[in-house]
């Protein structure tokens, strides 16, 4: 099994991805975009905050602290990811503003075929071999084939069938889930998921930037002047990051069957999906914490 999961790796990982964003396309339509209209300030704010601020707070976080290699590498792909279909649910659970989550979550989904490269070739190539080069053009065709052009066939299918895409979306979602697993049980039985490889001060660091994340979306909310509802669906955007797409760039960009980098690899993966568990957590503290000090 661990050696057809190495072989295969790429198309789990897209084929999870497709599956989240298709069912994230199906529970929007375009009047959840009309907000961009209505709060300009605060989708600007959560636009610039996302493609702007966080990148540069995770660049003086990694010079501060000295982290190099794979895990610099890892906590840089997390932060050029945009956020996920999770930080709405989750700003809908502590009574944010899930209307901007959703519009915020959109804009920087789209532009991501832009950011995400550019901020991966700032960012990484520090860190890479001199001989290292960044398959930029196979980066925007992922995320072009994977994460776009599902939740578009998604949006159009809540459009044609109303009905039947909250079904689309639950089993897509759940299928989703199901690829992370596969995903997690490959590489764990490849020997991709080493604890002790990884080390337990890359667990801390991990565990300290995700505490810094939501400082950072918490001050910069906080400097915006934004309400207490626009504040809690920035701050998880911030947080909350589209892991399925790291996963897949991680996949692409170093190849669990290309030895060379498949250490390297091996890092950024296990900071992704730390990461994904952690932000779970703090999103369930978050949640409790918010319920309580805003009125229903």
């Amino acid at each position: 099994m661990a050696e057809f999961y190495v072989r295969h790796e790429y198309w789990f990982a897209a084929g999870q991805l497709i599956l989240a964003m298709l069912g994230m396309g199906a529970t929007l339509s375009p009047k959840d975009f009309r907000d961009v209209f209505l709060e300009p300030l605060a989708i600007t704010a959560g636009t610039v905050i996302q493609i702007v601020v966080v990148p540069v707070s995770a660049f003086i976080f990694l010079k501060l602290l000295g982290i190099q290699d794979g895990l610099a590498v890892g906590i840089a792909l997390i932060v050029a990811i945009p956020g996920g279909t999770t930080s709405n649910v989750f700003t809908f659970f502590a009574r944010g503003n899930t209307a901007l989550s959703i519009s915020v979550t959109a804009i920087t989904t789209l532009a991501c075929m832009i950011t995400t490269p550019l901020i991966l070739s700032l960012m990484i190539s520090q860190y890479l071999p001199a001989d290292f080069v960044m398959p930029k053009a196979q980066i925007i065709k992922d995320i072009g084939l994977t994460l776009l052009l599902p939740l578009l066939a998604g949006m159009i299918f809540l459009h044609f069938y109303p009905r039947m895409a909250p079904s689309l979306a639950k089993w897509s979602i759940r299928g989703s889930l199901v690829g992370i697993l596969i995903i997690v049980v490959g590489s764990a039985s490849a020997g991709r998921l080493n604890m002790s490889v990884f080390g337990y001060d890359n667990m801390l660091m991990v565990s300290l930037f995700i505490v810094f994340l939501c400082f950072v979306g918490f001050m910069s909310a906080k400097l915006m002047k934004l309400s207490r509802p626009d504040s809690t669906a920035i701050e998880f955007e911030v947080l909350t990051r589209n892991i399925n797409l790291g996963v897949l760039i991680n996949a692409t960009i170093f190849p669990a069957a290309v030895t060379a980098t498949a250490q390297m690899g091996n890092t950024v993966l296990f900071t992704l999906l730390l990461y994904g568990a952690f932000q779970l957590i703090i999103s369930a503290v978050l949640i409790y914490i918010y319920r309580r000090v805003t009125p229903a």
